[in-house]
């Protein structure tokens, strides 16, 4: 099955008892019974439900997976992984990646006894290095969030595999439309669902795929205990977010090629961050593994001040100034304020992310009206 068609009818039954070619939302706590343990296959929610159950299968596939999980949150995904490690175990995670999941790993799981080591993971030397017997699992996210740097998926699944490691990839930025890490060597996929899976900016959800029934039983143990579930409505909207996915890839990519072009152009800006440029560091290697280069992207200023970044921040109007990313419109943000504003400055600062550094969620829109905001923006930056 070709890949626009899986997006389409990934995890679609029509409904057995009304031929409903949508899936319906299960809004139901509990399942009667016929005897005491004999059921449909539904007991309570939190453990099993139709809904969830649909965009379950709908993940897999569109993961090149077996088996997938959804989650109250991208968060709680990830907290759900490292619910598989214990005292003394230890990750070796990327130095630039979301600062809320720096926060889960550096504020909650090091309180626990778990130690985590932040590498640049464009150097496969850099992990190879920091690899004992105590490491258990290699944290990657690819591209990255806010710096846009890429890691070797295959390379590093390499390396995890002959130290007899977990690799985990958090394919957020990418989605499944650009990017298939199980297919280069992960053994899991993390996705803030919330982001391009959903594509509308109305749902908070996370997902886990993973080809391991082994791994996949233990980690619906911990879904199932510690009851960081979607509701049915959540999970329907996922599922119809997904049957748009590849169509919107194609435009969030396409327009987030013209905006990185008219900002590398555009004299008032330093510095732009995304992987389609050829001097991209990790370029040969974002266009082996991706099908495209998305719509994110990160910039500076050469006005290099945090009064500019705030001019510009505040004076588009297609672009809006809020967290998050992956929806059909246009966002902007400011990492150090927002999005990592957990991750303490000095280690910011040593990781390149500046102060001033800007962030774009490039949306759906027309292209021409996106830069044109842009423009409009930075010219009343540079001339305030």
């Amino acid at each position: 099955m070709k890949r626009a068609t899986k997006y389409i009818h990934a995890g679609s039954h029509p409904d057995p008892s009304t031929g409903a070619i949508m899936t319906p939302i299960y809004q139901t706590s509990t399942y009667v019974q016929d005897a005491p343990g004999v059921n449909k296959g539904y007991e309570y929610a939190r453990s099993q439900n139709p809904t969830r159950e649909a965009l379950e299968e709908a993940l897999a596939v569109i993961e090149e997976g077996k088996y997938g999980l959804a989650f109250g949150s991208g968060v709680a995904a990830t907290d759900a992984i490292m619910k598989l490690l214990k005292p003394g175990d230890e990750v070796i995670a990327a130095s630039d990646m979301y600062g809320g999941t720096y926060r889960l790993f550096s504020k909650i799981f090091s309180k626990f006894g778990i130690v985590f080591h932040y590498v640049d993971m464009g150097i496969l030397q850099n992990i190879e290095e920091r690899i004992n017997n105590h490491t258990k699992l290699i944290w990657v996210e690819t591209p990255t969030n806010p710096l846009m740097n890429i890691a070797d998926i295959r390379g590093i699944a390499s390396i995890a595999q002959k130290h007899g490691l977990i690799m985990c990839v958090d394919n957020t930025f990418a989605s499944p439309a650009l990017q298939n890490p199980l297919s280069l060597g992960a053994d899991i996929v993390m996705h803030s669902a919330t982001k391009y899976l959903g594509g509308h900016s109305d749902v908070i959800q996370g997902a886990l795929v993973m080809n391991d029934k082994a791994l996949r039983d233990e980690l619906y143990f911990i879904q199932k205990s510690c009851g960081a579930v979607p509701g049915p409505m959540d999970c329907f909207l996922v599922l119809r977010g997904i049957k748009t996915l590849g169509i919107r890839m194609e435009r969030h990519s396409q327009n987030g090629a013209a905006i990185a072009h008219f900002l590398r152009a555009n004299p008032a800006v330093k510095k732009v961050y995304w992987p389609g440029f050829e001097d991209h560091p990790g370029h040969e290697i974002a266009k082996n593994q991706m099908k495209d280069f998305g719509g994110m992207i990160s910039f500076e200023l050469k006005l290099d001040t945090m009064e500019a970044a705030r001019t510009l921040l505040s004076n588009t109007k297609l672009f809006s100034l809020a967290e998050s990313l992956g929806g059909v419109e246009s966002l902007i943000n400011h990492p150090a304020s927002m999005t990592h504003a957990s991750i303490p400055r000095d280690e910011r600062i040593k990781n390149g992310l500046s102060d001033t550094l800007i962030r774009l969620s490039v949306g759906i829109e027309d292209a021409e009206d996106l830069i044109a905001d842009l423009d409009h923006a930075i010219q009343l930056t540079v001339t305030s």
